[in-house]
């Protein structure tokens, strides 16, 4: 199979996004509650996602800023509150989830805009998703700027100070994936579920 070389600086950000998403994938999606100085919640997506350290234990995900160069809400609600809840997205909510994507000012209520219920949440003054299968409630522990062009991320850094999940999807050993349904994203609009997977026993 040919190959060619790049020089990542010859790209666009636009070109090196559409690359990365292509094949960085399938990425675990982020689905972020946050809350302003005033109480106002915002949800959203974020795909550059995973775990950061255990002990203690740490969610990383990275926003990025828009093509305008502006920051998203939920670094802003970060950086004013220092809060937030990190929900998995799962299958049986996507729709919602997606809904929770679109473009809203400040004021909007994502929740609402999607048509899911507030609950509280221990440890954390932000609100989690009712019904849904896992939640961390989390402090900020440290935001990493990677600078001010549009598409630029920022890294965020949260630590796990409570967690809320479903007694069917965690044994207190053991996910019960068919039960959780997390989904992926891929590029574009597509997204993937866990349903077809394989075992590698690992090597001693």
């Amino acid at each position: 199979m040919p190959h060619y070389s790049i020089d990542a600086g010859e790209l666009s950000a636009g070109q090196i996004y559409r690359l990365l998403s292509g094949t960085v994938c399938p990425r675990p999606i982020a689905w972020v509650a946050t809350c302003d100085a005033e109480g106002r919640a915002n949800l959203a997506p974020f795909s550059f996602f995973n775990v950061a350290s255990v002990d203690p234990p740490v969610l990383a995900f990275s926003p990025l800023l828009d093509g305008e160069g502006r920051t998203k809400d939920t670094v802003n609600n970060l950086n004013a509150v220092g809060e937030c809840v990190v929900h998995v997205g799962s299958e049986d909510l996507v729709e919602a989830l997606n809904a929770t994507s679109a473009t809203l000012t400040p004021n909007d209520d994502e929740f609402d805009h999607a048509g899911l219920e507030k609950a509280e949440m221990p440890g954390v003054s932000v609100p989690r998703i009712k019904g849904a299968p896992v939640a961390f409630g989390c402090t900020l522990f440290d935001i990493v700027r990677f600078g001010d062009s549009p598409l630029a991320g920022s890294l965020v850094l949260a630590r796990i100070v409570s967690i809320e999940v479903d007694e069917q999807i965690w044994d207190g050993r053991h996910v019960a994936m068919d039960t959780l349904k997390p989904v992926g994203r891929l590029a574009g609009s597509d997204y993937v579920r866990i349903s077809d997977r394989f075992a590698l026993e690992r090597p001693g």
